[in-house]
């Protein structure tokens, strides 16, 4: 593996020294930059030229969240690990939903550290167990509002989740300990609900309008 370059954010000194030392141990990882605000990191973020910015939430002036969307959207290829303390339900979502291919809290030990920034230089996500929950909890809401707004009900909700995944009739049925023909009752509404024919067309609605995971 070719040396990964690391970009901290974070407006404590402290925390920066810390993870900066935990890092320059680290095979194959090099810190290439610092900044204690948002605003100074895109300042120098060319400069710097770092595969993976390690970027605090809260902070002063813009959050970290905003900062990931600016920089996922002017350097595609630089890869954001939010590494925050908090942990409270909309974070991870809004995290996600602005770029960032990492989320870790710094309670982590430092070979998870590690293992997330290779992970993420690589091209895949790490998301912390706690964040993971939070963010399956927060699409489960989302599409769950957005179900209410097509007047699905929960069970049908439910079905037009099983749908997605490619289950049968039958499948389904059994999921759900329901008869087949109650199933066909349900489809039947959902495509109404939906205003889709059949169940391809049902699936791919229900993607692009975010009622199913």
């Amino acid at each position: 593996m070719s040396e990964i370059k690391v970009m901290i954010v974070d407006d404590h000194h402290l925390v920066r020294e810390g993870l900066k030392a935990v890092l320059d141990n680290g095979n194959d990882i090099k810190v290439v930059g610092e900044a204690a605000t948002a605003e100074d990191a895109l300042k120098t973020l060319e400069q710097s030229d770092p595969d993976v910015v390690l970027m605090d939430i809260s902070m002063p002036g813009m959050g970290g969240i905003k900062a990931t969307k600016l920089i996922r959207d002017r350097y595609p290829d630089v890869k954001v690990v939010i590494l925050t303390m908090l942990d409270q339900e909309g974070y991870v979502y809004e995290a996600v939903k602005a770029g960032a291919t990492g989320y870790m809290l710094k309670s982590t030990s430092s070979d998870e550290l590690l293992r997330a920034i290779k992970t993420v230089y690589d091209g895949k996500a790490l998301l912390h167990p706690d964040a993971t929950a939070q963010l399956l909890k927060e699409f489960a809401n989302l599409a769950e509002n957005r179900g209410q707004d097509y007047g699905l009900s929960n069970r049908e909700m439910e079905v037009l989740q099983l749908l997605s995944e490619g289950t049968t009739n039958k499948e389904i049925a059994k999921s759900l300990y329901i008869s087949e023909q109650t199933v066909k009752t349900h489809l039947a509404h959902i495509f109404g609900k939906l205003g889709t024919s059949d169940r391809t067309e049902t699936v791919a609605k229900a993607l692009r309008n975010g009622l199913v995971a």
